[in-house]
């Protein structure tokens, strides 16, 4: 069964099986103060089926340009327990990039590390394991024991290094972690630890909203190791545990990936202030879509919404042709999209007719954005004129955002007039000049823009 047809029977157990377990799935809505596109659900007036269905409070969908697709209440400031964990690994693989440490760089549990609780990978105070096992430790089981431990050992060197600085390792970690967040665009975060535990002695001021966590997860995307961890799923991971190895099974909370076929992370979390949040990232034919959600009303749930603002994005994508013609001609022997006559300069009635430079270009469009507009720019072209030779510019925009350019090109030779001929096209246009006619041939584009439907509007 596909994965988003297993999604939706999995809401339908969710909803109706109660006596299995599961929990009740929450009732998912949409509302008018959604953003589509940079515009509210309401000012564009877009029907429920339209837009995306979820429960989560704070949530948004962006590619990996940061193209924003959807977002609901993304700049509010939430807690965002262990999605804090994504920027722990990137402050520890930039610190790799930098030189200050590297994969191979041994790690040794604290006893803070240890016994710091919750959530856990089952490290041991003592335990010694590579920095990239430890990474594995933090991300796939949400250990905040590997938490702490990457942030004592890298903070140290950042210490060293006087690139951060702070009371102890962890805090000139945890220094580096704002750092980082400022660094790449977070306009409203606060990390205050790195595993995002937020009560009792963890309890402050710690931070986050949808909208900069998407960029978080963009910037760490970037790297090939975090990547392949966050992508990987459970794992054993093998530390050395009293001078001897031992095996520690990791078992991955993401479970993301049961629900979508193109999941290729990123992490989960969870505590009573933050609620169920889930930052996932799914990649389809090329095309990598970053989704977070705050606040969902389970742990279960937090997937589909994930889900659901992924696959509503593809929904709505669609491939626009750019040569819309009901006339052709002849290039080079094959037949192209006749889509201009362009006005040769010297002449005083003839035009050369013209296609595009890829007569099959095409450009990928979010229906819900609106239809496309084209506009041209004809050259002014004088001489000799050869096939393939540029004679104009369109330009096409959708919501007033250019997403395409396509060079007007000649189909065939125009000649430049002789030097009899000119002689007569010059006493032609003195001429013309009392009458008031038209001494050069008018351009003209004949090209169209069909409107775009979108895939789900209302009946």
């Amino acid at each position: 069964m596909h994965a988003r047809a297993l999604a939706c029977v999995l809401v339908f157990v969710l909803a109706c099986t109660p006596v299995l377990g599961w929990p009740a799935a929450a009732h998912a809505d949409v509302r008018k103060a959604d953003t589509v596109y940079g515009e509210t659900v309401d000012a564009r007036g877009l029907a429920v089926a339209q837009c995306p269905n979820i429960d989560a409070e704070r949530a948004i969908v962006v590619d990996a340009d940061g193209t924003v697709y959807f977002e609901r209440n993304a700049d509010e400031a939430a807690n965002i327990a262990s999605v804090t964990k994504i920027m722990t690994a990137a402050v520890t693989l930039d610190a790799v990039d930098a030189g200050l440490v590297s994969l191979d760089t041994k790690v040794t549990v604290s006893a803070d590390a240890a016994e710091v609780g919750e959530s856990s990978a089952g490290l041991q105070e003592g335990d010694v394991m590579t920095l990239e096992t430890a990474l594995k430790a933090l991300l796939v089981p949400s250990g905040n024991d590997g938490a702490i431990a990457l942030a004592e050992t890298v903070g140290a060197a950042l210490q060293t290094s006087g690139q951060a600085s702070g009371n102890s390792a962890a805090d000139a970690f945890v220094a580096q972690m704002n750092a980082t967040a400022a660094k790449i665009g977070c306009t409203n975060t606060v990390y205050e630890n790195p595993h995002g535990l937020d009560f009792d002695q963890y309890a402050g001021n710690l931070h986050s909203t949808a909208a900069d966590q998407a960029k978080v997860v963009a910037y760490a995307m970037r790297n090939q190791t975090f990547r392949s961890i966050v992508g990987g799923g459970s794992t054993t991971i093998t530390v050395t545990r009293s001078g001897a190895a031992a095996d520690v099974f990791l078992e991955t909370t993401d479970g993301f990936f049961d629900i979508n076929d193109n999941a290729i992370g990123v992490k989960t979390g969870y505590t009573e202030k933050a609620g169920a949040c889930f930052a996932g990232a799914v990649n389809k034919d090329g095309e990598e879509l970053y989704a977070i959600v705050l606040d969902s009303s389970s742990e279960s749930q937090r997937f589909f919404d994930a889900d659901e603002l992924c696959e509503w994005v593809f929904d709505h994508k669609q491939t626009y042709q750019l040569a819309h013609s009901d006339q052709s001609a002849q290039m080079n022997g094959a037949s192209v999209p006749l889509v201009a006559q362009v006005a040769h300069a010297d002449w005083i009635d003839r035009t050369i007719p013209a296609t595009f430079a890829d007569p099959a270009a095409a450009v990928e469009v979010f229906d819900l954005n609106g239809n496309v507009s084209q506009s041209v720019t004809f050259d002014n072209v004088s001489g000799d004129v050869h096939a393939g030779d540029k004679v104009g510019t369109v330009t096409f925009k959708q919501r007033n955002q250019v997403v395409a350019t396509q060079d007007l090109v000649a189909c065939k030779d125009v000649p430049a007039p002789s030097v009899f001929e000119s002689i007569g096209i010059a006493f032609d246009r003195f001429m013309r000049g009392f009458s008031g006619a038209d001494t050069v041939a008018t351009s003209q584009l004949l090209n169209t823009t069909p409107l775009i439907v979108d895939k789900t509007s209302a009946v």
